[in-house]
């Protein structure tokens, strides 16, 4: 999971590992023949990624961020219910979380992939932070005003590396074999949103990823975002704007994002509330374009109009005949379009991404 020069980099200890595995089960290591080949595609990401470690990082941003940090960095099982007792099992903690910070009107500020580095509760808090690499300086600045004295280091990675690490169409099951290859190097997990968006892979800058994952081939970025469109999963600042987007029209909830269970956070109120009402009435949905189109002829934030010039929703990013939309549900299954520049206009189907509960409701 850890190899030793990350852990160098990184400061880790290079003790013992009780828990190793990037999958949904943890695994002790052991020897044996290398993993056979796996048919995946390995995408070079431009995300940053920050390290946030120290004895207070975990309830420093348990405060900041929707999900349940305490869950990353104790243990497993999820908080129960007010009054509740908890579980008397507890089980390995995930590797990687998927969350939000949001402002204090409930706005989403970043969308972020937390990563656990550590190997046991006994150590230090070591979390990686992946954002937008556009928002790495509002971040950084983000979580610095709520520092305040806490012990906390906050620092950016620049000699790290992240991959999406996505199974081919027709490739099956590959979970086994990415799991056998997480020792490898410093981080191999199944991405925290969906299943559908395969693993995450943190390398050192020297590392080949074609190496860690026997038989992978390197992919072009282009079709790693055409795959994240065509399965509706929002990803950055241009699919979530901030201060814009609010988090449960974005799917955080769908994807894993957000506790309803932990304690306060900012911007919890707006959005405890509007869960607790259960109407959503607009989601972010993947579009299809009845004609590829060049990057750029769509303007953000678009109007999507119905046939009979009702607003619908706004376009908010994609590329070619693919997108991403901020669509009324109760639209969804109606003719629709963006009008262009030029007296021009191009008709597009949304729909409901096999991945998301079959109650769809919240």
């Amino acid at each position: 999971m850890l190899v030793r020069a990350g852990a160098a980099l990184l400061g880790l200890p290079r003790s013992p590992r009780p828990w190793v595995g990037g999958g949904g089960g943890m695994r002790r290591l052991s020897g044996g023949a290398p993993p056979p080949p796996a048919a995946v595609r390995c995408f070079p990401l431009s995300r940053a990624l920050l390290r946030v470690q120290g004895p207070e990082a975990a309830t420093f941003l348990q405060g900041l961020l929707t999900n349940d940090v305490e869950r990353l960095v104790t243990g497993g099982a999820d908080r129960p219910p007010e009054g509740g007792a908890p579980s008397p099992q507890s089980s390995p903690p995930p590797r990687a979380q998927y969350t939000h910070a949001l402002n204090v009107q409930g706005r989403c500020l970043y969308d972020i992939i937390l990563y656990r580095l550590h190997k046991s509760q006994e150590e230090e808090p070591n979390i990686l932070l992946e954002c937008d690499c556009s928002m790495l300086d509002s971040v950084q600045k983000h979580l610095k005003l709520y520092k305040i004295r806490r012990k906390v280091d906050v620092a950016p990675c620049l000699d790290l590396s992240l991959w999406a690490v996505i199974p081919e169409e027709q490739s099956g099951d590959v979970s086994s074999i990415l799991d056998k290859c997480a020792d490898k190097t410093l981080v191999l997990t199944p991405d925290p949103r969906a299943e559908v968006m395969g693993w995450r892979l943190i390398t050192n800058k020297e590392e080949n990823p074609l190496e860690i994952v026997p038989g992978s081939h390197i992919g072009n970025v282009s079709d790693y975002h055409r795959h994240r469109y065509k399965q509706g999963i929002a990803e950055g600042v241009k699919d979530i704007p901030p201060r814009v987007a609010l988090p449960l029209e974005s799917n955080l909830a769908y994807m894993n994002g957000i506790s309803f269970t932990k304690g306060c956070y900012i911007g919890q109120e707006l959005t405890a509330r509007t869960h607790h009402m259960g109407v959503i009435r607009k989601r972010l949905l993947p579009v299809q374009l009845s004609a590829p189109l060049p990057l750029g002829s769509i303007p953000e934030g678009a109007a999507i109009l119905t046939e009979s010039g009702k607003s619908a929703g706004k376009y908010r990013a994609g590329g070619d005949e693919l997108g991403i939309a901020l669509l009324r549900l109760a639209n969804i299954n109606e003719p629709l379009h963006i009008s262009l520049p030029g007296d021009t206009s191009v008709n597009l189907t949304a729909s409901i991404p096999n991945w998301w509960p079959k109650t769809t409701n919240k």
